[in-house]
């Protein structure tokens, strides 16, 4: 868009900022219009993607947020940063930027290994809260194309994805930067190098660190004290990410940030995408603020959590086999628990988006190698239970149905956070998707047996149709089964098809 055609869209009543533009069409930063959006049909049917979250923290193998607690004096992160690299006043973040080499990153290997393994589409990170932009950014020199493995990450990862027939995604956490990264602002308050400033404080890398300011309450929230000269930058640099890899996803770590910044950047991808995609908005934008999706805005993400009941709109979960970012001494989900967590999401209406953090080298340990091995092999079986399904009249029964505990709170949306109260779910535990005339019934484990499927007594009034066969997938074998008065019961065949979850195929007249 060109200056005066900002000025006439401002004219027309569209809140843009001074100082940037957005792409021409019939989306502007206007709730009213940005509520016309629908997401997309193939995002509803994908059901599985994998994320790389990976940068210059990744490098140093110690965790999540190293950029900040490695200037937060007594924490593991800080005394991991003192013994391997040396004083932060000496020694910063800055300074391990050059670390990172990515020596062994083969994208297209890592993409054919995700697609066999399932996943329809692949996020790569675009920015961590560390302000080290993934890509060759026009508008910021701390760059993995001018520093660290002096390659474009976002740019291997998306033409990797792509040659696979994947979906390409990027996500987005600098915005919050401002207040997250104030830490390197500090000093120690004892011992040896108590008041000397960190590196943080050197005027000469303050468009890394950022310039000096007082500190927010929170890390990770809203404080509105960012300036705008921050919010526009913000903007420029999300905006060169988009227009550059025109991402089929775009995740915003939080909810649309910055007021009328942030819609102007949605209403420049929806218009965007308009262009890309022959007149049709093929696009995702997630965000973590209910309120936001439930107006219909863009498609709601929940952070390490799942919603309690069946969801009226698609919505994602991210989370990760670990930590966000690598660390050697994290103890890894098992295979059950991601499975568990994929059925248990579909069911509702979700999509799994699953981390495995890469570490500096770029090649998986044979840790997550051995999780993404176990579920090929289970999507090899039970793909046809997950794929383009939508959820039947209740997603579950058995002990596993409870409310989840109410996690941390992010932007009005309790369930962030809920997963660390699950436990895994066992044979007695059933989960449901539909396709067409097909029921499929998610046995959660395995009852060498019987299994029975309550949710079809007669008396529940939940199931009214004709049951024609029943099969189990991955298995040849015939069934014997019956309708009771308790529900559908299924003798188990000699041999389980898969581990973890089996799933029967019922079909109806």
């Amino acid at each position: 868009m060109t200056a005066a055609a900002a000025v006439a869209a401002n004219a027309a009543g569209q809140p843009i900022p001074d100082g940037i533009a957005i792409q021409r069409g019939p989306f502007s930063p206007s709730d009213s219009s940005l509520e016309k959006y629908a997401c997309p049909q193939w995002f509803h049917d994908a059901k599985f993607g994998i994320w790389a979250h990976w940068g210059p923290q990744s490098n140093v193998g110690a965790g999540d947020w190293y950029a900040r607690n490695m200037y937060m004096e007594g924490s593991r992160q800080y005394k991991f940063h003192l013994e391997y690299y040396g004083h932060p006043s000496k020694v910063g973040y800055k300074d391990v930027i050059p670390t990172w080499k990515a020596e062994r990153f083969e994208p297209k290997e890592l993409m054919r290994l995700y697609r066999q393994a399932g996943a329809k589409y692949f996020f790569s990170m675009g920015v961590h809260c560390d302000n080290f932009d993934l890509w060759n950014s026009r508008h910021h020199r701390w760059n993995a194309v001018n520093m660290g493995p002096k390659k474009d990450i976002v740019g291997l990862f998306r033409d990797a994805a792509r040659d696979e027939g994947l979906r390409f995604g990027v996500s987005e956490h600098v915005w919050g930067s401002y207040n997250w990264w104030v830490t390197n602002k500090g000093a120690d308050k004892q011992g040896p190098y108590a008041g000397v400033p960190y590196d943080g404080n050197d005027p000469a890398n303050q468009d890394l660190y950022f310039p000096p300011h007082p500190p927010a309450k929170e890390a990770w929230a809203e404080q509105g004290n960012e300036p705008d000269w921050w919010k526009r930058e913000w903007f420029l640099r999300v905006q060169d990410l988009i227009d550059r890899y025109q991402p089929d996803i775009f995740y915003e770590d939080g909810g649309i940030p910055f007021g009328p910044y942030g819609r102007s950047l949605v209403a420049h991808y929806y218009n965007q995408a308009l262009r890309w995609h022959a007149g049709a908005v093929d696009v995702v934008y997630t965000s973590k603020r209910r309120s936001e999706c439930e107006a219909g805005t863009c498609v709601l993400d929940v952070e390490r959590g799942v919603v309690d009941e069946i969801s009226s709109q698609p919505f994602q979960t991210d989370t990760c086999v670990g930590g966000w970012h690598y660390d050697r001494d994290v103890r890894y989900k098992t295979p059950k628990t991601v499975i568990d967590l994929l059925v248990d999401i579909v069911s509702r209406n979700g999509n799994l988006l699953l981390n495995f953090p890469l570490p500096g080298s770029g090649v998986p340990d044979d840790a997550e190698l051995k999780i993404i091995s176990s579920i090929t092999d289970w999507m090899n079986v039970n793909s046809e239970a997950i794929y383009a399904t939508r959820p039947w009249k209740i997603f579950g029964e058995g002990p596993g149905i409870r409310k989840t505990a109410s996690g941390e709170g992010m932007n009005g949306t309790p369930e962030h956070f809920n997963e660390k109260g699950r436990v895994d779910l066992t044979a007695d535990d059933i989960r449901f998707t539909t396709k067409g005339d097909t029921v499929f019934a998610f046995s959660m484990g395995w009852n060498p047996r019987q299994t029975l499927v309550a949710a079809f007594a007669p008396s529940r009034r939940l199931f009214t149709r004709k049951i024609q066969t029943v099969q189990l997938l991955g298995s040849d074998a015939p069934l014997r089964w019956k309708l009771a008065d308790d529900g559908l019961r299924i003798d188990s065949p000699p041999a389980r098809p898969s581990d973890h979850a089996v799933v029967f195929r019922i079909v109806c007249a």
